[in-house]
């Protein structure tokens, strides 16, 4: 017999008798109509339907992502990784400016896998580079989050496979105090190791100060600023707001940069027509670095049967970030567009953070070669794990042996020279065709013929 149960904002679902599981629930049918957002699906604590009896097997939702992303980096070669550096092959270590030093250049992004003590320290602890803590404010009491937050998009040929993923969720809703602890912790239990504290605050000089000093007394080793979280923040004229209005971005970098005396990020939005211009905004102001790009405005889509947009909260959602190697192209122009602001501008060098969609260490070489000094990962984490830091060091590795390269230095930049304008472009290609016509004009005097190339020459010179 089966019974109709109520979803929240949702239509209702039939569900078979007998016990079910939250995280699996019972195969679920097509729907006609939309019961009130107010209904509620009530809570089971029964076993999961897929469970086989007698099995002792405990059910999670973590199991069943684990196993569906399971392998699909399988045929990624593997680093051998001690306290982040690579025991043989090519050197993978990098000096920043200020003087950081980072074993290898991958850096775990700012978001869940840097949301705690616990998180933070298994990231050192498999090897990445650097590890970039969850935004942090002043005052968390302000930040609340909603589940679920998160929506994924598959590959249509492989339906284990993520290619895009949006999320909802705020930066830290711990309080200063806690992160501060667990920064004091890392930094006293790895003293060698480059932990980067992301802040975030609203239009207030003292309220950054105050972020700044704080954050420094714990002995963090630089900063990143989020003037790019597109969701959520934004409302309080915060993150991305601040992120596409240039004015504000350089008198805010320039409050920070008066009162860190550690190196400064500034992590950019790809939400504006042209990244250069808040990039620029940024250095001019005193910051060692940027980082781009942040999560890209997005609906993850709507759902057919319940016409509501994803994820649902209550039956409705808001606008989030996009992420994962779906953005990766996007990712890739940006960087390019700093890069060579960096490269034409500064002669001294600036640090360039690339960030989207890196999964593999053949990602991570195609945002060196644009410029980028190091690479940050967060939703690849959130997909694959801590472990897979090893993964992107040997595929890495493996293309710069393909290549003969050393270090990194070898090859970062190294592609940035073959971007030009459209109308160079066409200019090239016109000259290149003309050139060929040339060619097979064949020779121009009596004097040009010679005996070993005679056959050919007579070709060059045939209409038909």
């Amino acid at each position: 017999m089966r019974s109709v149960l109520p979803v929240t904002g949702r239509y209702p679902l039939q569900q078979t008798s007998g016990p079910s599981c939250p995280a699996h629930p019972a195969p679920q049918a097509r729907h006609s109509k939309l019961r009130s957002s107010s209904q509620r699906l009530p809570a089971s604590s029964g076993p999961c339907w897929l469970q086989k009896p007698g099995s002792d097997r405990k059910c999670s939702r973590e199991q069943l992502h684990a196993t569906r992303q399971s392998g699909l980096l399988d045929d990624e070669p593997t680093a051998d990784l001690r306290d982040g550096k690579v025991q043989s092959g090519p050197d993978l270590s990098i000096t920043l400016q200020g003087g950081l030093v980072l074993p290898n250049p991958f850096v775990i992004g700012s978001g869940p896998p840097g949301t705690n003590y616990a998180v933070m320290k298994k990231a050192f602890e498999e090897g990445w580079g650097a590890v970039i803590a969850k935004t942090v404010s002043v005052d968390s009491s302000k930040v609340v989050n909603v589940t679920p937050r998160y929506a994924k998009l598959k590959a249509p040929s492989n339906s284990r496979e993520v290619i895009g993923w949006e999320n909802i969720e705020l930066i830290s809703d711990r309080p200063l105090e806690t992160m501060l602890d667990d920064f004091k912790r890392l930094k006293q239990e790895f003293p060698n190791r480059i932990l980067i504290a992301s802040i975030m605050e609203e239009y207030d000089k003292p309220a950054w100060e105050e972020l700044i000093s704080r954050c420094e007394d714990v002995g963090v080793d630089a900063f990143e600023v989020n003037f790019s979280c597109p969701h959520g923040m934004p409302e309080r004229k915060m993150g991305m707001a601040m992120g596409q209005d240039c004015d504000i971005l350089e008198e805010v970098c320039g409050w920070i940069n008066n009162k860190a005396t550690v190196p400064v990020w500034a992590k950019m939005t790809p939400n504006i027509t042209d990244i250069s211009f808040p990039a620029r905004s940024a250095l001019q102001s005193g910051c060692e670095g940027v980082s781009a790009i942040n999560t890209i405005t997005s609906v993850m889509g709507v759902n057919l049967d319940t016409l509501r947009p994803e994820p649902c909260v209550e039956g409705y959602t808001t606008p989030g970030g996009y992420s994962s190697k779906a953005v990766k192209p996007i990712a890739l122009a940006k960087v390019m567009s700093i890069a060579r602001i960096i490269k034409e501008e500064y002669a001294g060098g600036r640090d360039l953070s690339g960030i989207g969609g890196v999964e593999t260490g053949r990602d991570a070489a195609e945002f060196i070669l644009l410029g980028a000094n190091t690479v940050q990962v967060c939703t690849g984490v959130m997909l694959h794990g801590y472990p897979m830091v090893k993964q992107l060091c040997g595929g890495l590795q493996a293309f710069m042996k393909q290549h003969d390269f050393s270090s990194i230095e070898d090859f970062r930049g190294s592609s940035l020279p073959f971007f030009t304008t459209h109308h160079e472009l066409v200019r090239m290609q016109r000259e290149a065709i003309n050139a060929k016509k040339r060619a097979r004009q064949g020779l121009a005097s009596d004097a040009d013929w010679s005996g070993d190339g005679f056959v050919k020459e007579t070709e060059s010179m045939v209409a038909n």
